[in-house]
């Protein structure tokens, strides 16, 4: 489990807070949506989550331990544990292979032992007629998906996306969102920033609505206020 309590978060001592006592649980096979106006804290959640940004205030709990008290090779356990997906995702030089290889390998991990893995996103993202492509031609909604089964093929125990839908067609929005129901059935928790709500609310378990930086935790299907 990674638990956020009351966290403050700012990107400079003159900034305002762009997270305000923020609290936040992802569960292993839950699926969180985090929604909320542009601006509003939700891609800085997920980084906090990830043990991406260190929080001014508050902790930042992995499976009961503070990341941040963590030694180095604790707190690099945790980080690799927890993948959070950008959403502009940036693609190396080389075919879309290359950019699907490139976590394992740096790593340091052999490609053929996730070799289960990277079939499995290939097939179930839709990847496998891209996979000779040059990375840096794709179209956004491309991208989206290669960075996403970029972070899948890591096997994480959690999965932070931010704005996975916002670029995929219908088709792939669908692929997506099955292969996320899947991986939520075998434990991985999910954390969703998104403002697909049709997508993004109907897989999740909750919901996080965060605004100006504080996060009121709603039922899915509820009005959001």
């Amino acid at each position: 489990m990674i638990e956020a309590r009351k966290v403050w978060l700012r990107y400079t001592p003159s900034q305002e807070w762009v997270l305000r006592d923020a609290s936040l649980t992802l569960a292993p096979g839950r699926i969180v949506a985090l929604m909320g106006p542009n601006g509003s804290g939700k891609t800085s959640m997920l980084k906090v989550l990830a043990g991406l940004i260190k929080p001014g205030r508050g902790e930042v709990l992995y499976e009961g331990s503070d990341i941040w008290s963590m030694d180095e090779s604790r707190r690099l356990q945790a980080r690799r544990a927890a993948v959070y997906v950008s959403e502009k995702p940036v693609m190396v030089r080389g075919t879309v292979m290359d950019n699907l290889l490139l976590g394992l390998r740096l790593r340091g991990a052999e490609p053929r032992q996730a070799r289960d893995a990277l079939d499995r996103v290939v097939e179930g993202l839709g990847l496998k007629g891209m996979l000779d492509m040059d990375a840096r031609r794709l179209s956004a909604g491309q991208a989206q998906m290669v960075s996403i089964a970029r972070a899948l093929v890591l096997k994480p125990r959690y999965l932070l996306l931010d704005e996975p839908f916002s670029h995929l067609d219908r088709a792939r929005r669908r692929l997506l969102a099955e292969l996320l129901e899947e991986l939520r059935g075998e434990g991985v928790g999910i954390a969703i920033a998104g403002h697909e709500e049709l997508y993004t609310l109907e897989l999740a378990d909750s919901v996080a609505w965060i605004e100006s930086g504080r996060v009121a935790m709603q039922e899915p299907g509820s009005v959001l206020i």
